[in-house]
């Protein structure tokens, strides 16, 4: 029999210990069966055909998930739990264009694309947004420590508005103690 079968629900399978009992249910990791000499227990998928002998199998027909369902399922729970923003569109100017940069001897220079440099930038920014409601929501830190602690990451985004030439919408921009339009 083969290492990586699916078994479907109504499987009827024999365990030396347990007897003979059927695949109730199909999960993801494992399968739960139903053994006249044991109850209801749940087994790993891995090793599933170790443990037992298949008597008569019925097939899985159970619907599968694509690869773009999955991405799809993830990406909503990202984005509802992690804070992961809308998507940020680079400005039309940089989209294909390189990144350069000559050291100061005589090394080599390296050429980063500007989109990969711009994912890389945008995802800092996410990063400091979710550190900042992590922060505001902290049940353990005083008012004072929120206050101080907001000061160093509004100081960091202030570094970071160098890059906001590469944001195609200013709402996207970085922005720092100063006004909100520079």
């Amino acid at each position: 029999m083969e290492e990586n079968i699916e078994l479907g629900v109504g499987t009827r399978v024999e365990h030396d210990r347990y007897g003979e009992g059927f695949v109730c249910k199909n999960s993801l990791n494992g399968y739960e069966i139903i053994f006249e000499r044991g109850g209801k227990l749940s087994f790993g998928k891995a090793n599933i055909l170790k443990d037992m002998k298949v008597v008569e199998e019925v097939e899985d027909n159970k619907p599968k998930l694509s690869l773009d369902e999955v991405t799809e399922v993830l990406t909503n729970i990202l984005e509802r739990y992690n804070g992961i923003n809308d998507y940020v569109e680079i400005a039309d100017k940089w989209i294909g264009g390189t990144l350069v940069l000559n050291p100061g001897n005589a090394s080599q220079p390296k050429e980063i694309p500007v989109d990969v440099f711009f994912h890389k930038i945008v995802m800092l920014r996410d990063r400091l947004r979710v550190l900042e409601q992590n922060i505001n929501s902290h049940k353990s830190l005083s008012e004072q420590d929120k206050v101080n602690i907001q000061k160093y990451i509004t100081a960091a985004y202030g570094s970071l508005t160098t890059f906001n030439i590469l944001f195609k919408d200013k709402n996207d921009y970085f922005v720092g103690a100063g006004k909100k339009d520079e």
